[in-house]
């Protein structure tokens, strides 16, 4: 069974995300004089708007329930530290989930993903690797799943998942759901998002990093709910003290931030909105060079992201010296002029021949460019973005030989 050796790849480079948020500049000027620092795991005010913040999307929460940390590898840090056992990671994942569980000490194993979607398992294959696991003499613990999943674009089916933590609770897994790209989905506001934590929330923690949705990807924000019942009920406290041990406390500045953020004023949804559709403008636009190609990817459905398999031109590619993930990063990187992670960095073996594609460099490298897209009615007029789609476009027709 693969664990989360060999040694890993490096991290993707993080990319440059959309222009802050004026009015969230503002509240982190405001706060920039605070001299006392904020508690460890947040104070009472951000944890009862991270509260208020679930409590809209269906889900009660009490604040004494919530930790907020700066960033969500502390967060996950801090789970995996704070009880023994092993951890299941989707295949692929976010790139760093494995590295976090080996800083915990925990072995990670890698469950294979279903045809439609990515970020959660398939569950017979999750069965049978918790059997493998505790038959080589191991305490699976940890399950981690991304239903609007960054990794690949997608969001998983209501059923699918269903199946899943039904698989997880017959097992004794705790999910750790993370939920960072759920206000995302390309649909709208009116897309309908079920978690984990709704069907089984004596067992799930949900883990919201802002950066990717609500506040820039360069700020460190991140909360997480806890649960308050069954056999992870303590778990918030043994957390809290992993973080302390840390000093994992938000500075002043963004914890006034975060707060602002997680109220969801008027701006704060605006932008999220103008987010999620200019994301599904152009990562819908990929589409068409794509097919063209010759190239396999699950349709996006939230996020900038797609994950795309080259397998089926990999005699094409071959004939040019690309034989596996890494020498496709390399190609792809050089051809687009920007990074493009193979699937080797996302717990994917190299010669499967894989990349994740973003939308957000087609966006043009300065804030003003990308606040142009965001603003534009049809962002694919733009035309550092109509500019950007002919060169990917090309790089994959003449990858392809078409």
């Amino acid at each position: 069974m693969q664990t989360g050796s060999p040694a890993p790849p490096a991290l993707p480079a993080s990319e440059r995300g959309l222009p802050v948020l004026p009015e969230l500049a503002a509240r982190l000027a405001e706060a920039a004089g605070r001299a006392a620092p904020e508690p460890v795991g947040g104070g009472a005010e951000l944890r009862g708007a991270a509260a208020g913040y679930w409590a809209r999307r269906g889900l009660h929460t009490d604040p004494a329930d919530v930790l907020a940390a700066p960033g969500g590898t502390p967060l996950l840090l801090a789970l995996f530290a704070s009880a023994g056992g092993e951890v299941l990671l989707t295949r692929p994942c976010a790139a760093w989930y494995s590295p976090i569980a080996r800083l915990a000490g925990r072995l990670a194993y890698h469950v294979p993903v279903p045809a439609e979607c990515g970020g959660v398992p398939d569950p017979f294959a999750l069965l049978e690797t918790v059997r493998r696991i505790r038959a080589e003499g191991g305490r699976p613990r940890f399950l981690v799943l991304s239903v609007a999943d960054d990794t690949t674009g997608t969001v998983a089916p209501p059923e699918l998942l269903h199946e899943v933590c039904e698989a997880a609770a017959d097992e004794g897994l705790t999910i750790v759901s993370d939920e960072s790209l759920r206000d995302a989905c390309h649909d709208g506001p009116g897309a309908v998002f079920v978690g984990p934590a709704e069907m089984a929330p004596d067992r799930v923690v949900v883990l919201t990093d802002l950066g990717p949705v609500l506040a820039p990807a360069a700020w460190p924000l991140a909360v997480a709910r806890f649960p308050v019942a069954g056999q992870d009920r303590a778990l918030r406290t043994r957390v809290l003290s992993v973080l302390s041990a840390l000093r994992a406390e938000l500075p002043p500045p963004l914890a006034a931030a975060a707060h602002y953020a997680l109220a969801e004023p008027a701006p704060v949804r605006d932008r999220v909105r103008a987010a999620a559709r200019l994301y599904g403008s152009v990562a819908g636009a990929l589409h068409r060079p794509l097919a063209a190609a010759g190239v396999l990817f699950r349709p996006p459905r939230t996020g900038p992201h797609l994950y795309a398999d080259l397998g089926e031109l990999r005699d094409v590619l071959a004939a040019r010296g690309i034989t596996d993930s890494v020498d496709l990063e390399t190609h792809l990187t050089a051809a687009l002029g920007h990074p493009v992670p193979g699937g080797h960095r996302f717990g994917d073996a190299p010669d499967d021949l894989r990349v994740r594609l973003s939308a957000l460099p087609l966006l043009g490298p300065s804030d003003e460019q990308r606040q142009r897209a965001l603003d534009a009615a049809d962002p694919l007029t733009s035309p550092e973005v109509a500019a950007a789609l002919s060169i990917f476009g090309t790089a994959f027709s003449e990858l392809a030989g078409t």
